[in-house]
């Protein structure tokens, strides 16, 4: 199984950035999705999940739930991170992770089985 995701850069706050994570190796809709995130000498926190392709529910972190988005597109084997009104506390490198649970929403890493190999989002002020 191969995560690989894209689209992070450096931006002011305010702006907006869609990430991107294609996986392979792996039969896509049955899977869960989630993004977690690491600030520089921090540990790695939740930002959000979507379930298995039929179901499609989503869960977001307090932090961002008015300002990301997770969508999923079945056919390219793609899942999206749309992030809007981007803040400085949003700086941090960005992981793609799945699970072949495909209910799972959980927000602890450990509940994970693949993970991308991040990709970095600083915002300056």
């Amino acid at each position: 199984v191969q995560l690989v995701e894209s689209g992070g850069g450096s931006v002011q706050a305010g702006a907006s950035l869609r990430l991107s994570c294609a996986a392979s190796g792996i039969t896509f809709s049955s899977l869960a999705l989630a993004w977690f995130r690491q600030p520089p000498g921090e540990a790695r926190e939740f930002v959000g999940a979507i379930t298995w392709a039929e179901v499609g529910y989503t869960h977001y972190a307090e932090s961002v739930k008015d300002r990301f988005a997770i969508s999923r597109d079945n056919a390219e084997s793609t899942v999206y991170l749309e992030m809007n009104n981007l803040q400085p506390a949003d700086t941090g490198t960005y992981f793609c992770a799945a699970t072949p649970h495909g209910s799972r929403l959980a927000t602890a890493t450990y509940e994970w089985d693949y993970w991308g190999q991040g990709t970095q989002v600083t915002v300056a002020s």
